[in-house]
């Protein structure tokens, strides 16, 4: 589990495609607080990913298809920057909101504008998860924990303060970039409880 605080801002080293499946050899500096172990989740854009193996100043994920399918990640290029963020710990402030990691599709950036010193950037999104999203509620793109300024038709609008957009990928981003979304995990239970009855799963009216 993730909270949307990016941590660091890592630089893809290399992408190794193997048919369907990969590596992701991604480096980081300047370096992690604490050392991190074999087997540890990060979250590369959003993406929780597990460390395969450690190289010097560098890690390596192993990449399977379904996340090469779901996710931006396959769209990579050496030198290209990626969002890192480690894995909560209990009892660590919880500064965004909860996020598993667990990309739920990828939208496109739709326009970027500046005002004043802050940027407006606007994404599409499917029509299967736009009703997942609500005004002043939450989404974590490319892994960053933000709040949602508007709703459209066909997307939804952010506004990004300096700090964020100098300290993760919010810089890089032009129109067209793939990003990764996931919507608010409590959205996701709220809407699968309605969609099997609601409120009358829990007073039993179901057929057990």
């Amino acid at each position: 589990m993730f909270t949307g605080i990016i941590e660091r801002v890592g630089r893809v080293e290399r992408l190794e495609r193997s048919g369907e499946s990969g590596r992701l050899v991604v480096s980081v500096y300047p370096e992690f607080d604490r050392a991190i172990e074999l087997g540890e989740s990060i979250a590369v854009n959003g993406t929780c990913l597990t460390v395969a193996a450690i190289e010097t100043s560098s890690f390596v994920f192993d990449v399977l298809a379904e996340t090469f399918d779901k996710t931006s990640l396959g769209e990579l290029q050496s030198g290209g920057r990626v969002n890192l963020e480690l894995a909560l710990a209990l009892g660590a402030p919880l500064g965004g909101h909860l996020v598993s990691g667990h990309v739920d599709e990828t939208g496109r950036v739709l326009s970027v504008e500046q005002v004043d010193r802050d940027w407006k950037f606007r994404f599409s999104v499917s029509s299967a998860l736009l009703p997942l999203l609500v005004m002043k509620g939450s989404i974590a793109i490319d892994g960053t924990s933000l709040t949602v300024a508007e709703l459209h038709e066909d997307g939804f609008s952010v506004h990004i303060i300096p700090h964020t957009f100098s300290e993760t990928l919010f810089s890089d981003y032009e129109v067209g970039r793939c990003v990764n979304l996931e919507a608010d995990l409590l959205g996701k239970y709220v809407q699968r409880i309605m969609e099997l009855g609601g409120g009358s799963i829990y007073r039993g009216d179901s057929a057990s």
